[in-house]
């Protein structure tokens, strides 16, 4: 059952659960598109790609995902999607540890909210 979603300049988040503790969110990124360079002080992050591919930038790495990968993301580690294809890129997105919203430190962002 969708609880919460909201459309972004990049795509779209949806939230599934939203538990004390944990969070999971369904997230699209649209072709050609990335999300801000970013850390978070209070969540670590699981993501698991299930459409699509994209290269995710994990500190100084760039991985790059596809349908059925998954990458973990500690507190503090800084990281960003980015679709360079012409199709969305999908994940799931698990949350652990204060799970809010303002929770997002952004180093660098196409959309000028940094």
């Amino acid at each position: 059952m969708l609880l919460d979603a909201d459309d972004r300049p990049w795509g779209r988040w949806e939230e599934y659960l939203n538990e004390p503790g944990y969070r999971v969110k369904r997230i699209v990124v649209n072709p050609g598109e990335r999300l801000s360079l970013q850390k978070h002080e209070h969540r670590q992050e699981h993501w698991v790609a299930v459409q699509g591919s994209a290269d995710v930038t994990l500190n100084d790495e760039v991985i790059t995902m596809e349908v059925g990968d998954s990458v973990f993301i500690d507190i503090g580690d800084v990281h960003r999607v980015t679709n360079p294809t012409d199709a969305p890129f999908v994940f799931i997105e698990t949350q652990l540890g204060l799970c809010i919203e303002d929770d997002i430190i952004r180093l660098e962002d196409d959309y000028g909210r940094s």
